[in-house]
């Protein structure tokens, strides 16, 4: 793992007593399943996002880009992500290590140590795949981890950031709040957001999950006033009060999820170009 990483390791704390995600894959609060892409594999998401889509974005950028994947698990829909966004193909590893480098590098992040480390074992991309162990709703603990690694580029913000299923996570543990504060960090960070919002449907059947193991219920749940179509509610969030515009839907997966691109139209990424451009 890159040094980065592993100074993220040791700060953040773990979200549930030790091995208790192993014991109740049920009883994930924060999402963090320990076999989540055997129920949804990678290439139902990966085949919605057209071939080329880094270039169409960034014809005339400066490589490498870089991305953030916020919420990664264990890694395997991080890498299909990445293969996809840079045509590589499944067979290949080490040979294309150097070429991905120059073209893309992507900073993994989730609040599970044990599924980081997994990602960190398998990753077929070290040099330009970082997993962290990191809190994203931390704010001590991500400003400097994440600035740390964007100054390693002389960079101040990602190209790209991803969201898959991660915002009801975010939503029912950290109240309406949380999810709007979560969005408008993403939005001041990325130049483009993809984002994969789970529907409302997604949070009745947790919360039922948590009940069925004889769990307390989720703090905000039933005082959440942003709810009923999440995607609409999420796409208002980040166009009116984010300062981003809505550039695409992918249509959806077959397990009812829209892919949705955002590009930032803010002035708080125009000024860090033109300085970055300068460098």
């Amino acid at each position: 793992s890159s040094p980065g990483a592993r100074a993220a390791e040791g700060k953040m704390a773990a979200p549930m007593s030790e091995g208790s995600p192993a014991l109740e894959p049920g009883a994930a609060p924060y999402g963090n399943f320990p076999n989540y892409s055997r129920f949804h594999p990678p290439e139902g998401r990966v085949s919605l996002l057209p071939g080329g889509l880094l270039r169409s974005l960034f014809p005339a950028a400066a490589r490498p880009l870089l991305g953030l994947d916020v919420g990664c698990n264990s890694g395997e829909l991080s890498v299909a992500l990445y293969r996809h966004l840079l045509g590589l193909e499944e067979s290949k590893g080490s040979l294309d290590q150097a070429a991905a480098g120059k073209d893309l590098n992507l900073l993994c992040c989730d609040i599970d140590p044990v599924l980081i480390e997994r990602a960190q074992q398998c990753s077929p991309f070290p040099a330009s795949i970082s997993f962290a162990n990191l809190d994203i709703m931390d704010s001590s603990a991500r400003e400097p981890f994440l600035h740390s690694y964007l100054g390693r580029f002389g960079r101040s913000n990602f190209d790209i950031g991803f969201c898959m299923s991660v915002t009801m996570w975010i939503h029912l543990n950290h109240g309406d709040s949380g999810l709007m504060e979560f969005l408008s960090f993403l939005s001041s960070l990325c130049k483009y957001l993809l984002i994969e919002p789970q529907p409302w449907k997604c949070y009745r059947a947790a919360a039922r999950r948590l009940r069925k193991l004889g769990r307390n219920d989720f703090d905000h749940f039933r005082s959440l006033a942003i709810n009923g179509d999440m995607a609409g509610r999420i796409t208002q969030i980040l166009t009116k009060d984010c300062a981003m515009e809505l550039v695409c839907c992918f249509g959806s997966t077959s397990w009812d999820r829209s892919l949705l691109l955002f590009k930032s139209n803010g002035s708080n990424h125009k000024g860090r170009e033109s300085s970055e451009q300068e460098q």
